[in-house]
């Protein structure tokens, strides 16, 4: 059974995080430039929590608050849902959809090791019904 770690050693080792006293409008640009909706809150090496276009949108928005003047810990997500790169894909898929989240920090004992998005999921998992197929396919046609 394929896991978590089986996904994050098919991508960039890259965490991006801002710190919990960041203006929310520096967090919207660090995820502009990196082409993410989520970056996860880190203070003195320790993760905080997470914030997504989904925090921006529901808090700051919706609120009438100002992205300038708003920091990040002020609308993170904190209570966090975290995985363990020895959990199944199976279970992380699950996890995010009953829980109805995109990202998934990975913990290792009490270190981050990665985060993982319900894209990743998605993709791993149309790549390996992919191999399954093509693997059919020789063995018909053999």
């Amino acid at each position: 059974m394929k896991t978590i770690k089986n996904i994050l050693q098919n991508k960039p080792a890259d965490i991006y995080s801002v710190d919990p006293s960041s203006a929310v409008l520096h967090a919207l640009e660090v995820m502009m430039d990196k082409n993410i909706s989520a970056l996860l809150v880190i203070s003195e090496g320790e993760l905080k929590g997470i914030f997504t276009e989904r925090d921006y949108a529901r808090k700051i928005i919706l609120n009438g608050r100002s992205s300038k003047s708003t920091r990040v810990e002020e609308v993170m997500t904190a209570d966090l849902i975290t995985a363990s790169s020895n959990d199944t894909i199976e279970h992380c898929m699950q996890i995010m959809t009953s829980k109805h989240i995109r990202h998934l920090p990975v913990i290792e004992e009490t270190k981050l090791s990665g985060i993982i998005s319900i894209g990743d999921v998605i993709g791993h998992l149309i790549h390996t019904q992919k191999q399954t197929i093509e693997h059919l396919e020789q063995y018909i046609n053999s």
